[in-house]
């Protein structure tokens, strides 16, 4: 395998990850995440079904009237949905330059990508118009949980048809976009459909691939719950750092994310709603995704493949590495690179903070769920004892300080899986500024690239 040299340093990104990759910027996150960005994302969420109309903007987010500045209110509405009509517009041009016939020059589409993604991120920016009426009683997450009969027709009274019979050898079809040539690589994307019935839609993937490198390692690289790398600046990105190293990234849009979010919710939010079944169709399509994406690149290049992610991009790599690779061994990713993973998905729903931070209600009794049963269902999502890749091939990054996705339950896997110490890297910090601990501490991502040099 051949590498090319590391690029010179970002120091403005090097400096974020001074700034901000410490063990105090956990709580600040998670106090930003709860009292600002979900009930924010959820009144720009309600905007998008109401359009400009304050009164279906009240049946929309659910709220009472009383308390509200309805001038202000109606300001923000044709603000917000001005911001989506530009949006709007350069997505659709973007499709039919990226995955139209024409002959558009490199530059034209460079220049179209930077436009999208700006208006995409202005859109979003849009929550802060609802400011105002985040002073009390914040909207939370309503509950659209499914009833232990509905979920019993789709999975099975037992779950039995969690199996994943819908992993193939991934012969959907896929199709390139254009590319968009940086000094860093190559970025283009793909886009297919989704071959789980559950979901339906189009499932789109970046790739970022390396400047000047011949056939390299290829990553499929899942991304956190309400992460939306193409449509959100600024945001901590992992790919760069493998990129910088080599590899080729594949990062594909979770379901409920990105170009996959459906009309009136925000990144992940149906993921979350809906518990457990929101997380059965999410893990399961997700792994009949990347079977689609693994087959591909099985087929375009010679060079080891690895599975890997953040967070909830983790916990699916996890599951997909299993269930595919008892599909088709061809699949089977050669390595894993997980970051703030856990070993027990009822740990990161129950035990974990992330419920409590989106204002999800874990109180399913309500539709006829024991919690019993419901921890029964999640237990199919958990990564057997034994390791679906030999576990010199799994580099891991915990955190001690990690309520999210709970480090103790993490620890567990790895040490059940035998994960060497040189393939653990455990830090003093949480589960938000771990990415901005590796940005000026990459050797988790050195080190993994050790581990495939060797394939």
């Amino acid at each position: 395998m051949q590498y090319k040299a590391r690029p010179q340093r970002n120091w403005g990104r090097t400096l974020k990850g001074y700034a901000f990759g410490w063990a105090w910027f956990d709580p600040v996150s998670s106090w930003a995440l709860r009292r600002l960005f979900v009930p924010s994302s959820l009144l720009w969420a309600a905007a998008e079904q109401a359009g400009t109309s304050v009164d279906h903007f009240y049946d929309a987010a659910q709220l009472p009237k009383k308390n509200t500045h309805e001038k202000k209110l109606a300001e923000a509405l044709h603000l917000t949905a001005a911001a989506r009509e530009s949006a709007e517009r350069k997505e659709a041009e973007w499709q039919k330059v990226f995955f139209g016939n024409g002959i558009e020059s490199g530059d034209t589409r460079r220049e179209l990508e930077a436009a999208r993604y700006a208006a995409s991120h202005t859109y979003n920016l849009a929550r802060r118009h609802f400011g105002f009426m985040l002073r009390s009683d914040p909207p939370r997450i309503k509950s659209q949980t499914q009833s232990p009969e509905e979920i019993a027709a789709i999975y099975g009274a037992q779950f039995e048809h969690l199996s994943l019979d819908g992993i193939t050898k991934g012969n959907t079809q896929v199709e390139v976009s254009k590319p968009v040539e940086r000094s860093a690589g190559t970025d283009y994307w793909l886009r297919f459909q989704s071959p789980s019935a559950l979901l339906g839609d189009t499932v789109y993937a970046r790739v970022l691939e390396p400047q000047g490198v011949k056939n390299p390692p290829t990553i499929i690289f899942g991304h956190g719950i309400c992460i939306e790398f193409d449509h959100w600046r600024g945001l901590i990105d992992e790919a760069r750092t493998l990129r910088a190293e080599g590899f080729r990234v594949i990062r594909p849009v979770s379901p409920w994310h990105g170009r996959r979010r459906p009309l009136g919710s925000f990144g992940g939010q149906p993921m979350m709603a809906r518990i457990p079944g929101g997380l059965f169709d999410a893990f399961t399509g997700a792994a009949q995704e990347w079977a689609v994406i693994a087959n591909w690149v099985r087929q375009n290049s010679n060079a080891p493949l690895a599975y890997g992610g953040t967070s909830l991009g983790a916990l699916i790599a996890q599951f997909a590495a299993e269930k595919i690779g008892e599909r088709d061994e061809r699949l089977r990713p050669d390595g894993l690179f997980l970051i703030t993973h856990s070993g027990r998905m009822t740990d990161a729903t129950f035990q974990g903070d992330m419920a409590n931070l989106l204002g999800v209600d874990l109180n399913a009794e309500q539709y006829g769920w024991s919690r019993e049963r419901i921890e029964a269902g999640l237990g199919l999502l958990d990564p057997a004892l034994l390791p679906a890749v030999d576990p010199k091939r799994i580099v891991t990054v915990l955190g001690k300080r990690d309520r999210i996705t709970p480090y103790a339950s993490g620890l567990s896997l790895i040490d059940s899986w035998g994960v060497p110490d040189e393939n653990r890297f455990v830090w003093d910090r949480g589960h938000f500024s771990m990415p901005l601990t590796m940005i000026r501490n990459p050797a988790p991502v050195a080190r993994f690239r050790e581990v495939m040099t060797r394939l």
